[in-house]
Order: C-alpha cells, then structure tokens, then sequence
C-alpha cells in the first residue's frame, strides 16, 4: 500500500531569512520528495491536494512552498499541465510561471498514490508581489504597519482553472495555507484558534469549496520584533546577569579577606 506525507511543515524561524530561506527551500523539497516516495504501511499524515506554506519576515520578503497535484494546479490555477500520470512535466515551464520580477523558484517532481506531484519553493523580495505571479494571482496581499504592530492580510479568491476531463475527486480532498512568521502574534483569524509549534498558523479549506471559489480570509497582526532579536536579547540579558553575579561574589569574596 503506497503511503504519502506531503503536510511538511519546515520551521526555521529563527535563522536569519537570508540564510533561512535558502535552507528552507532546500529542506522543504528533500523532505516533499521523501514524503511522496511509495513505501509499505498507512499514512501518519494528512494527504494535503494543495498546499501553500508562506514564511515571512518582517522586511516583506518571504519563500512560498508549494506542494500540489498536477490535476489540482490544472483545476485550480489554470496551469496548462497534462495531469495524466504518465505525461512528461517540463520543469522549466513550470518554473517559469513561478518565476517573475524579483523572485526565484525551485522545482521537484513526485508521485503519490500513482498520480504526479509538483513541490515549488519560491523567494520573493516583497510578499505583496507576489500577487504578480500567475500561481498566486488569487491573492490580494498585505503588509505593512500599524502603530506598534506589523498586519498581514490575504485573501485567496476564486480559482483561474477548469476541471479537465479524467479528473476523478474522491471527494474528501483538502486544500490548506499555513502562515510561519517571524515575530510574537498578537491576533489571528485561524480557525483552529491555535498557533502550533514554531509560529506557525493554518486555514484548510475542502477542494470542493476551493474550486466553487469560496473566499479563504488571513489576518494576523505581529509584535514589531522578531523572535529571534528577542531570544538573543533574553540570551544577551541572562549572560550580563550572571557575569554581574560573578563579580559581585568575587568583590563581596575579595573584601571579606582584606577585612580578616
């Protein structure tokens, strides 16, 4: 029995987005690759039709990942792909739809239950941008500052693609978008109400809501610090104390022996 895991969720929000970007693409397209390898056994995880994992920083620039069916990526955002599994994906051609002004992508290709897989890992140096790029031109995009916080808006509208002949859905397909980000989260809208592990927030939606159009609707607002400036801070802080104590033992210690 094949068994899939493509819910890959990568945190590495504490890694400067330069650094972690890179690291992040290249994990995320390992461990899709892995994860739609055919193996023996059940599935631990959910099986996700299309994904879209959003890391940002709090400069704007952001790396999207994006793992999905070839037959969601047809229904969905009208990419012209042959969803037959057999079919011959070009993988310049899909990377240049991915591709556009200041931002780069990376591909890899899978299979799972014998159907074809994209896993796409995209740089971007502005997230409204990204809105520009055909694959993510069903949304709007926001960033920017309010009083003492950082806003994040997205809202996903309705999908460019047609379902094509020989598209067969099970019916309990799901379509999720996860939010890591960078800084301590004040206010969400997810609707689990929880932030798991890393920052990290999700909206799933069923495919067949996805394909009638059903808004999916982001928001998040942001403490205006990072968690990584506030952990070495918290870090910088501990090592100051502790040198303090150090030197006032020695003193108190020094003194008591001139007095004796």
């Amino acid at each position: 029995m094949t068994c899939g895991v493509v819910a890959v969720r990568i945190s590495l929000a504490l890694m400067p987005f330069g650094v972690a970007g890179r690291v992040r693409a290249r994990a995320f397209l390992l461990m899709a690759l892995f994860a739609t390898t055919g193996c023996s056994g059940a599935s631990v995880f959910r099986q996700y039709e299309y994904e879209e994992e959003l890391y940002l920083a709090l400069d704007g620039s952001v790396t999207v990942n994006v793992n999905a069916s070839v037959a969601s990526l047809v229904a969905l955002r009208g990419i012209d792909l042959d969803p037959d599994p057999s079919a011959r994906i070009d993988r310049d051609q899909v990377r240049a739809l991915f591709e556009g002004p200041g931002a780069r992508a990376t591909i890899a290709l899978a299979r799972r239950d014998l159907r074809r897989f994209v896993h796409v890992s995209v740089t971007a140096e502005n997230v409204e941008a990204l809105s520009t790029l055909a694959p993510f031109a069903w949304s709007a995009y926001r960033f920017d500052r309010s009083g003492d916080l950082f806003e994040f808006r997205q809202v996903v509208g309705r999908p460019s693609g047609t379902a094509s002949a020989g598209i067969s859905w099970a019916g309990d397909e799901i379509v999720a978008f996860r939010l890591h980000l960078p800084s301590e989260i004040v206010f969400h809208n997810s609707p689990s109400g929880q932030v798991a592990r890393g920052n990290i927030l999700e909206w799933e939606q069923p495919l067949a809501e996805r394909l009638a159009g059903r808004p999916v609707e982001m928001e998040v607002h942001l403490e205006r610090e990072s968690i990584l400036y506030t952990t070495l801070l918290l870090f910088g802080s501990t090592i100051v104390a502790a040198a303090a104590t150090l030197l006032l033992a020695v003193w108190w210690i020094a003194r008591r022996g001139a007095h004796t």
